[in-house]
């Protein structure tokens, strides 16, 4: 059986939070389509947010 892809959404959201655990600000977005941008910025909120918890360092 064929894996399926991920969709678009979980993708961005998924390469969001990669960013916000590698420090990057969020002005590295690279999505311009409004609802995967807000993927990636969630993504990115929640890694940010980890990173102050002290999950990453």
């Amino acid at each position: 059986m064929k894996r399926q892809k991920r969709d678009r959404q979980d993708r961005a959201y998924s390469r969001g939070y990669q960013a916000g655990v590698a420090g990057k600000s969020k002005e590295t977005c690279p999505y311009q389509t409004t609802e995967i941008k807000s993927e990636w910025l969630g993504g990115w909120r929640e890694a940010i947010s980890d990173r102050q918890q002290g999950l990453y360092k």
